[in-house]
């Protein structure tokens, strides 16, 4: 394992690629700490699924740093009915990014992936060589697949061209600007806006997909960014780091907390019928650990602040649909 540093003094031009999603939003309002030149680019300027225009863009603004936050993302409805699009697109924005950033000459770009790249029965807690070591979720196997090639881009990047390209692997993570669509989400945010919706109509139970008993690890996406910006400096190695909270919960105790911090007081009903996904994923995240960084929010503080932001910025744009 190697280090990571910026020539001293300089001021770097950093891209946040995915700058509006939950994770580069998280990634700019750390970096507005640093002293580094922010670059963004949205959709109606930059289509990332379109090669030849990001390689233009890449030319012109020539970055010395690329954060690749950008994909297509979606829980276990989503990735389950649109494999094709979670496929394709993320295989598309990897590849136009990480082949545009080789062609400028960009000296750096870390790579965001996803812990669901690991086997659905890995070793637990797992760590990052547990990769291609077995089947993966057939639920969002799609959505795994287009990350490990993206891992692999870096890796290959690395190996023939001496880029010092790096790839981050997040746990499942939560905060401002989360998906709240209930056909599309996540599971924690899906079960904020679950809970405050029952909570407002006034009904008796809220109803958990799944049995309630598999065990996942969430990260608040703040803790995430500042990770991304630590490693940023301090990683430089071949193979993917994990970045998690260190501990997980079953669906059960998250519902239990989120209806606890919302002010649901009904019941809960698991409905056994719909899928579960992995039943274990907790990660190790050791390496990360060993370089000097640790999570600073606790899982039930994180969901308050989530739901803060809800009520605030969410819900008015909900109660207008």
């Amino acid at each position: 394992m190697t280090t990571f540093s910026a020539k001293a003094g300089a001021k770097r031009r950093i891209w946040v690629a995915g700058h509006r999603g939950m994770v580069g939003s998280a990634i700019l309002r750390r970096l507005a700490r640093e002293g580094a030149e922010v670059l963004t680019a949205g959709r109606e300027e930059l289509d990332l699924r379109e090669q030849d225009a990001v390689r233009r863009w890449v030319a012109r603004e020539r970055p010395d740093v690329i954060i690749l936050a950008a994909a297509k993302v979606g829980g276990i409805l989503a990735n389950d009915t649109y494999p094709a699009d979670f496929l394709v697109e993320n295989l598309v924005i990897e590849t136009n990014v990480i082949q545009a950033a080789h062609q400028a000459d960009v000296e750096r770009l870390v790579f965001l992936g996803s812990s669901c790249i690991y086997p659905k029965f890995a070793p637990q807690p797992i760590k990052e060589e547990a990769l291609l070591t077995g089947p993966l979720e057939p639920t969002n196997e799609w959505y795994a697949i287009a990350k490990i090639a993206g891992i692999k881009m870096c890796q290959a990047y690395r190996r023939q061209y001496g880029r010092r390209y790096i790839s981050v692997m997040p746990c499942n993570l939560y905060g401002q600007n989360d998906n709240f669509d209930l056909s599309t989400s996540h599971v924690l945010p899906a079960l904020i806006r679950k809970f405050h919706e029952a909570k407002e109509a006034g009904k008796s139970e809220v109803v958990v997909w799944g049995t309630g008993t598999p065990l996942r690890e969430f990260l608040y996406v703040d803790d995430l960014a500042d990770a991304v910006v630590f490693l940023m400096d301090r990683y430089d190695g071949d193979e993917p780091i994990n970045c998690g909270a260190g501990s997980d919960v079953t669906i059960r105790h998250l519902a239990e907390t989120i209806g606890r911090v919302v002010g649901f007081e009904g019941s809960l009903v698991f409905d056994a019928g719909k899928p579960d996904g992995t039943p274990r994923k907790l990660m190790d995240s050791g390496r990360l650990a060993a370089l000097g960084w640790q999570p600073k929010t606790k899982l039930e503080d994180g969901i308050a602040e989530v739901y803060r932001w809800f009520l605030q910025e969410k819900k008015p744009t909900l109660a207008a649909v």
